[in-house]
């Protein structure tokens, strides 16, 4: 029996939960799933700083806000979401948050540990990734394709002329980033490089900070700014929640790359048939 860890699995069940109670072959790298948690000594932002990878800046005190800043921290209530914010002064954050609080979106006992960082303004793509330690001939790591999410309440948000955005009673002008759906996306050609070279640099920093290392699929979570610059601003070192959106037509860098329709299922159950057809299924599963 083998057991793959998705978004759903790893939101719903806490990496303690994982460790006690799944004992059977894992596809992937079980002791990265911890590194989700931004709580973690050790968490993705470690690890994104060794590969030498850009990540949005982190802001020590909110005392120090002086230009756009996200504020990120869990959902009071919705315990599986966000209860992140904006702010652009230390003023609009104590605002906002006593607000946010009162409302019960956030505690203040989460605010307090909330991290705070730089806002890059640019579009969000998910880089839907694979490394697979056994390919013999191609690139071990692989572009299977790329998304982006649709969030309540701020898709609505951002549909409303300015004045009514102006107009909103005060429980509704702070949006929440709630992620309801996914939609497909692609690149344009220029920025493919510069995908692959941090998805290598995050591979060999996995490799060496948590051997064997990742393992199939992940997600490189991203922004890209006015200079075309990525900043990494989470990390899945799983399957992406995104990729759903693949299901039935498989990924556009995938299919192009495999010649048929792969979708991250698709190229899971493939790594698995491949594994063990060259007696090499050790090679994938910890």
């Amino acid at each position: 029996m083998l057991f793959i860890p998705n978004r759903s699995f790893t939101s719903y069940c806490s990496i303690d939960k994982i460790e006690e109670s799944f004992r059977v072959p894992l596809v992937g790298s079980r002791n990265l799933l911890r590194s989700e948690e931004r709580g973690e000594q050790q968490s993705y932002y470690w690890i994104l700083e060794k590969a030498g990878l850009p990540f949005p800046e982190k802001i020590e005190s909110p005392k120090d806000i002086n230009e756009l800043v996200m504020v990120k921290l869990p959902h009071a209530v919705k315990k599986l979401e966000r209860g992140f914010f904006t702010a652009s002064s230390y003023r609009e954050y104590l605002e906002k948050s006593e607000a946010l609080i009162k409302q019960g979106v956030i505690t203040r006992e989460a605010l307090e540990n909330a991290r705070i960082e730089r806002y890059i303004i640019g579009p969000v793509f998910n880089l839907d990734m694979f490394y697979s330690p056994i390919e013999p001939e191609m690139s071990k790591l692989e572009l299977l394709g790329v998304d982006w999410r649709f969030e309540t309440s701020l898709d609505g948000h951002v549909r409303l002329p300015a004045p009514q955005q102006m107009a909103l009673a005060e429980h509704q002008l702070t949006p929440e980033y709630t992620v309801c759906g996914h939609n497909s996306a692609t690149l344009r050609e220029s920025l493919l490089d510069k995908v692959f070279e941090m998805g290598e640099k995050y591979v060999k920093a996995t490799q060496k900070h948590y051997a064997p290392g990742i393992i199939g699929p992940f997600c490189l979570q991203t922004c890209v700014d006015k200079d075309l610059n990525f900043y990494i601003y989470d990390v899945a070192p799983r399957v992406g929640g995104g990729t759903n959106v693949h299901m039935s037509v498989g990924h556009s860098y995938g299919n192009s790359l495999w010649r048929r329709p792969m979708s991250t299922g698709r190229r899971l159950a493939l790594e698995i048939r491949r594994a063990l057809q060259l007696e090499k299924l050790d090679a994938i599963v910890t």
